[in-house]
């Protein structure tokens, strides 16, 4: 299972508006809002490495209001 974690910066007030489009996504399997240098932060995981770049690339990345991302990929093994 590949997981990723999505540190997420939105536009101001949007916040909510994210995290609950986020939920309807399959494979996040966790989201929270955070205080720090990001806004939100998303816990993804698919059985397939390039599925899961995929969604990180066409669905999240494309959700209104969000302004930039840093992902962070699992190591296989090191959990």
């Amino acid at each position: 299972m590949a997981t990723a974690y999505v540190l997420i910066n939105c536009e101001l007030g949007k916040e909510e508006t994210i995290i609950e489009s986020l939920k309807h996504l399959d494979s996040v399997k966790e989201v929270y809002g955070t205080f720090g240098a990001y806004d939100v932060i998303a816990k993804i995981e698919h059985a397939e490495k390039e599925k899961l770049r995929e969604i990180i690339i066409w669905s999240i990345r494309k959700i209104e209001y969000i302004r930039s991302t840093l992902t962070l990929m699992g190591i296989e093994g090191q959990n």
